[in-house]
């Protein structure tokens, strides 16, 4: 017969079997819940301190992947001596393509960062989204974009891809599907006799040589000459040879 203490001993290694499992459950709990390795960290690169931690609380918040940060790009060049990562969120804060992201892209690159680049901006018009993929961003992501979506942006990002704004290609498109003005020439401008007296003029030739080659009386050419340079709003010969180097060469000077 069992005794109350053999009852007793036995009702306690009962709660030990019981209390074993839940300790090891919560060490697994534990393990699953660290933060993800370095490799698949994001880096947010802001200057802003107040832009910078609230970038990186929300991202921390709704993916999983680690989430680093740094003030500015040399600073980012310092930490990834030590940490490594796989995607980069670097800020802009200026408009007309920005020349501070032109330099900090340029500076990553000239470092050998071969990280993927992203870069979050106020503006897309089409010229700075051009820019900054032409300077090496793999992404450009306006802050009109829905939050889900710049996350989705990134992700897509870091597994090689490449993301703009949809604004910013129909802009494009609508840019290309525009008439472009055409610029003037000396064609356009003149008839075919004032264009080769125009060509004369360049070459410094005097009106009784233009009217000899282009068998044409010298008053003729005085003529010629008076209306071109009208028309160019020339006051004397020289400017005419100028401007109409400026037509042939399309304004460059």
């Amino acid at each position: 017969m069992r005794t109350p203490i053999d009852l007793e001993h036995r009702s306690r290694n009962k709660e030990k079997e019981h209390i074993a499992p839940v300790s090891s459950k919560k060490e697994m709990g534990t393990k699953t819940s660290c933060p993800s390795t370095s490799s698949s960290s994001i880096v947010v690169i802001e200057r802003r301190a107040f832009y910078r931690d609230c970038i990186v609380r929300s991202l921390r918040l709704h993916t999983d992947m680690n989430v680093l940060s740094a003030e500015s790009v040399d600073e980012w060049l310092e930490i990834s001596k030590h940490e490594s990562a796989s995607v980069i969120v670097l800020c802009s804060e200026d408009k007309d393509g920005d020349e501070a992201t032109r330099r900090s892209l340029e500076t990553l690159s000239d470092n050998g960062c071969s990280l993927p680049v992203v870069v979050l901006s106020d503006f897309d018009s089409v010229d700075v989204v051009v820019d900054a993929i032409g300077k090496g961003a793999r992404g450009y992501i306006p802050t009109v974009t829905g939050f889900d979506v710049a996350v989705e942006a990134i992700k897509m990002v870091k597994a090689g891809g490449t993301f703009v704004p949809a604004s910013s290609l129909l802009a494009a498109r609508r840019q290309l599907d525009e008439p472009r003005e055409q610029r003037p020439n000396l064609h356009t401008m003149f008839t075919t006799r004032q264009a080769a007296v125009v060509e004369a003029l360049r070459m410094g030739k005097a009106n009784k040589t233009i009217a000899y080659e282009l068998n044409m009386c010298e008053s003729t050419v005085k003529v010629h000459v008076r209306n071109i340079m009208k028309r160019l709003k020339a006051r004397n010969r020289t400017q005419v040879a100028y401007l109409a180097g400026q037509l042939i060469n399309g304004g460059k000077s």
